[in-house]
């Protein structure tokens, strides 16, 4: 068995469901497979996840840029859409609209937020095996 410093603790539950576990926090979440792949869909699903870890991830790059500027993106909602391919099955496109506050942002600060977002880590460890459209309403 390797030695990790793992930061989270999964444990398979049956029934196609995980739990999961951050170790740091001890907050859990359940992930279940979805409909379309042998589950009851209900809970997210592992590319669920991965699809609402770009969302955060470009959220949180955002809001620290912000912070470092001076202005906020503070009750700024996202919605997420993931379309699967197969062969091999996997995410094949990410489609995200960003709705900001109805702020008066400069166009620095617009152009600030979409390089912020770019810059994101969660899609750059996505590469271009995964077709990313943002749509950001200011």
């Amino acid at each position: 068995m390797a030695n990790i410093n793992p930061i989270i603790k999964g444990e398979y539950k049956g029934g196609l469901r995980n739990e999961l576990t951050h170790l740091k926090s001890n907050n859990t979440i359940m992930t279940d497979a979805p409909t379309d792949n042998h589950g009851k869909g209900e809970a997210f699903s592992p590319t669920d996840l991965v699809c609402g870890a770009l969302g955060a991830c470009m959220m949180t790059i955002m809001g620290i840029t912000a912070e470092a500027h001076g202005f906020n993106v503070d009750g700024t909602t996202y919605e997420i859409q993931k379309t699967m391919v197969a062969d091999p099955r996997r995410i094949g496109q990410i489609d995200i609209v960003i709705n900001f506050p109805h702020h008066e942002y400069t166009d620095k600060q617009k152009a600030m937020l979409k390089s912020a977002a770019d810059t994101c880590p969660v899609a750059k460890t996505l590469g271009s095996e995964v077709i990313v459209n943002v749509t950001m309403n200011f």
